[in-house]
């Protein structure tokens, strides 16, 4: 989850490696650094505990020049958050960058130690280091170092060298986490990704698994973990990555909130004929008359689109679902029939425990399909079938915009296997369709109650924990609000289906928790309110999310109502998300945290 960025130009690197690590700091913010490599072949480096911000401080007092360098954003793994932990490591000649986790680094270390090298950190990536310049000690060319380097690793690693003494000179290697080469006016570099890249670079590299590159300032050269030269496309780089700025906005979340009616409407306006109301013909490729079953993986706020998504599935198409967290998925002994088709949710397309499990399905000889933000991911490129959430760049740590697109999504997907095995005919397709088509205007309605909720955050910003209910498609969505408000404001949240609370949660409850209650009017409604007056005559402070014949039906048993607009059912987690979303950001800013980057997370979780 860490980000790396590294450059070989014909200006200083080191603003330029500031400038990209800042598009990568949503991947780790515990530490940074850099090391440049002068044109006299010295290399000097400097590192910071904490945010980036502390490392450019850090960069005015003690600058650094030269034309080739390499930077990193940590988040720790190994080792405390600290200088002596913070990238990049050095064992001269050789200074390293790492992404990933080296899972047989005990044992390197001890390896290294006897054989007389000093390591300075607690880290799995300061191994990597000693290794390569070992290699390089005993006469080794670059290539060959770095192919026996990564040979003897155990794990995920995406990483990038320098060389002292070698000025025009960068090596890279990938397996497991994402690594790009960029081609542009200022140079060649590496990036984790394209957001990195995008304002230096026209043309990228997605390195494949257990490939390694050379660098210089005329040429790339790539080969396969065996040594055999390889070709890598290059392809252009997105036009919407290099427009992730915050605007007028405080924060990138608060953007990302904002922008929802729009990213909703671009997802759904590539799965619908909005002028037709009918599903488009080619945007997902699948019969779903061919499987029996669909097994869907997931991990955190994706995780959570898929519960909702499971309601769909059944509902509409009579489709059972499995549905696994993907840390979990593939520990479970079962089988892979050809019949199931096995679908995976993630925003970056590179989750380290959700790529995994795709890749055991894939063994499996099931058919793949994926829900991903990022079509140049490398879970988009090992699928079959890519079905695309149209979100643009995600910033904000915690997702807001790329939920409602995987929701959006899942919900046109649920449309057309319902089609497909006949359990929807075309009139039902149809009002479903035409729901759907209104859920960019609903969402953006339900965007005006903002400043009512800005108030509210203010009772709950004070509690030490917090219970989110619902029930159907809003028990997943009220998990999706307890972790939005655990990640942004640091308050204990959990979330439950409704009927649970009896069943053990209910002790919680006295007049210092509040209860969120997620109860959009539908066939459930009256249940969930019968367990909001359970709550009520505990004590508790409700917040009850409904619309307006709910808010006539609830009765007096909440202390705060927030009222969507009317929707109909189908789309209600669409709507129901936007406030929890709210929510959570004002009580994070009542509490101070910081929104963008909460402590101890990283976006692109790209480790297990």
């Amino acid at each position: 989850m860490c980000g790396i960025v590294g450059i070989i130009g014909q200006r200083d690197a080191a603003p330029l490696l500031l400038d990209a690590l800042k598009r990568l700091e949503y991947r780790g913010y515990d530490s940074a650094g850099l090391a440049t490599v002068d044109a006299q072949g010295a290399m000097s480096r400097r590192r910071s505990a904490g945010k980036l911000r502390n490392l450019e401080r850090r960069v005015e007092t003690e600058p650094l020049v030269g034309g080739t360098g390499i930077g990193h954003t940590r988040w720790a793994t190994h080792g405390a958050p600290n200088e002596a932990n913070a990238h990049p490591h050095v064992a001269a000649p050789v200074a390293v960058v790492h992404n990933g986790i080296i899972e047989n680094f005990r044992a390197l270390r001890d390896r290294l130690a006897k054989s007389g090298a000093t390591l300075t950190s607690e880290t799995d990536s300061e191994t990597i280091a000693h290794l390569m310049a070992q290699r390089l000690a005993a006469g080794e060319d670059v290539k060959t170092a770095l192919l026996g380097t990564i040979g003897a690793l155990e794990g995920a690693y995406a990483l990038a060298f320098a060389f002292e003494g070698q000025p025009q000179l960068l090596a890279a290697a990938r397996s497991g986490s994402p690594l790009a080469i960029g081609f542009g006016d200022d140079g060649v570099m590496i990036g984790s990704d394209a957001i990195a890249l995008a304002p230096f670079c026209d043309k990228i590299i997605y390195l494949d698994d257990g490939d390694v590159a050379i660098l210089t300032p005329t040429r790339v050269d790539i080969f396969d973990q065996s040594g055999t030269p390889v070709e890598r496309p290059a392809v252009a780089v997105p036009v919407q990555i290099s427009l992730a700025e915050k605007g007028n906005y405080r924060h990138f979340m608060a953007k990302e909130i904002h922008e929802q009616p729009e990213v909703i409407a671009r997802t759904i306006g590539h799965y619908l004929d909005i002028g037709a109301a009918t599903m488009r013909s080619d945007a997902v490729p699948i019969d779903f008359a061919d499987y029996r079953r669909v097994s869907l993986t997931a991990c955190g706020t994706a995780y959570y689109s898929g519960l909702v998504a499971r309601h769909w599935f059944e509902h509409l198409a009579r489709l059972p679902v499995d549905l696994d967290v993907a840390s979990e998925f593939r520990y479970r002994a079962q089988n892979f029939p050809r019949d199931e088709l096995s679908m995976f949710v993630s925003q970056s397309g590179e989750t380290a425990d959700t790529l995994a499990s795709l890749r055991a399905c894939r063994a499996a000889g099931q058919t793949i399909a994926t829900i991903v933000n990022v079509p140049t991911s490398t879970m988009a490129r090992e699928t079959d079938i890519m079905l695309p959430t149209l979100a643009g760049p995600e910033i904000g740590v915690a997702s807001t915009k790329a939920f409602t697109c995987q929701l959006a999504t899942l919900a046109a997907v649920a449309i057309k296997a319902g089609l497909d095995r006949g359990t929807l005919d075309e009139a039902s397709a149809r009002e479903k369709i035409e729901a759907l088509i209104e859920a960019p205007r609903l969402v953006a309605d339900a965007l005006h109650v903002e400043p009512q909720i800005e108030r509210i955050a203010k009772i709950v910003a004070p509690a030490r924990s917090a219970l989110f209910i619902g029930r159907g498609p809003a028990y997943g969505i009220a998990l999706e609000g307890a972790l939005k408000l655990k990640e942004l404001s640091y308050i204990h949240a959990e979330g439950y289906a409704a009927g649970e609370l009896k069943h053990g949660p209910i002790a919680l409850v006295d007049d210092s928790v509040p209860v969120v209650v997620v109860a959009p009017y539908d066939d459930l409604f009256a249940k969930t309110v019968s367990n909001m007056e359970e709550v009520a005559a505990r004590g508790a402070r409700i917040i009850l999310i409904t619309d307006a014949r709910g808010a006539d039906a609830a009765g007096e048993a909440a202390e705060e109502t927030l009222v969507m607009p009317d929707a109909p059912s189908f789309i209600h987690p669409l709507v129901m998300t936007v406030p929890l979303q709210l929510l959570a950001y004002h009580a994070a800013i009542t509490n101070g945290t910081d929104v963008d980057q909460p402590r101890n997370l990283a976006k692109s979780v790209t480790v297990e």
